[in-house]
């Protein structure tokens, strides 16, 4: 039983190893490619520790296009949702799953239904409402909807807090005369706290990576956002043949995203792991 065991563990981690390797071989190419001459890409063998290694594609990047730009317009977005439609996700996931009020569960159900509609399908008619608005070209297309939350971020509090947050605190805290922002605050809040931070590491890579919206609204390449800034570099002034420079912007863009996956890492096992003992 002991012998079947370590073995069971043993194709476990290897199944494990060799997806890790499958998954991070790309990622290390695009370092190493980020970091080669355009003559010795495509050199056999190849070679994943590049030999001559050059930082010069970083610097031929921030001078051809305003990067810098770019990143502060896809920060400003990011702090805004973040902070702004996080808040207002949670205080709605929150009443869904712990406040009674008329047609609660079809006013979620109807709030759910949205989730079936494809943007396509909204993309015009949002285009022909901001352009009255004399909004295009500015961030708030960007940012003014996602104030008012998400409904994927609600479900997923909500089914969390239904679970993780004890009524009877809840209850308690009413009979003390705590209103519905101070039981939030004080109860809620900092129970669903890994909840909360796993969704908003996931909410900023979406918001971070999110190339459809800016490349609809944002033409002037001082107000686009990293994403939009690093396709035009690439297809406008580096072409489709350098490579390196490519692989440089691409690492460029994703820097961001990586270090808040691993400042956040941890509160999405948190997450899981409470949710799990509490369902």
């Amino acid at each position: 039983m002991l012998i079947r065991r370590r073995l069971n563990t043993a194709i476990a981690i290897l199944i494990l190893l060799a997806g890790s390797v499958i998954m991070l071989a790309p990622f290390v190419w695009t370092i190493s490619t980020s970091l080669k001459y355009q003559q010795n890409v495509f050199d056999l063998p190849p070679k994943w520790i590049p030999n001559p290694m050059t930082f010069d594609n970083y610097r031929a990047v921030w001078e051809a296009v305003p990067v810098l730009y770019g990143f502060l317009n896809s920060a400003l977005i990011v702090v805004f949702v973040l902070t702004i439609g996080l808040l207002v996700s949670s205080m709605a996931a929150y009443a869904f799953a712990k406040v009674s009020f008329p047609y609660k569960d079809t006013i979620f159900m109807c709030l759910m239904g949205t989730m079936m509609i494809p943007y396509s399908v909204v993309m015009i008619p949002q285009f022909i409402g901001f352009s009255h608005l004399n909004w295009v070209d500015t961030l708030l297309p960007l940012i003014v909807p996602g104030l008012f939350g998400n409904i994927v971020v609600i479900f997923f509090l909500r089914q969390f807090m239904q679970g993780a947050v004890p009524t009877e605190l809840i209850e308690a805290a009413k009979l003390d005369g705590s209103g519905f922002f101070r039981t939030f605050a004080t109860i809620a809040m900092p129970i669903a706290k890994p909840a909360i931070a796993a969704q908003a590491a996931l909410g900023f890579m979406g918001i971070w990576n999110d190339f459809l919206g800016p490349l609809i609204y944002l033409h002037t390449t001082e107000k686009q956002t990293i994403q939009v800034m690093i396709a035009s570099l690439k297809s406008m002034y580096i072409g489709s043949s350098n490579y390196p420079m490519i692989m440089a912007s691409s690492f460029i863009a994703m820097v961001p995203v990586i270090i808040v996956f691993f400042l956040c890492q941890k509160y999405f096992v948190e997450s899981l792991a409470i949710s799990g003992l509490k369902g």
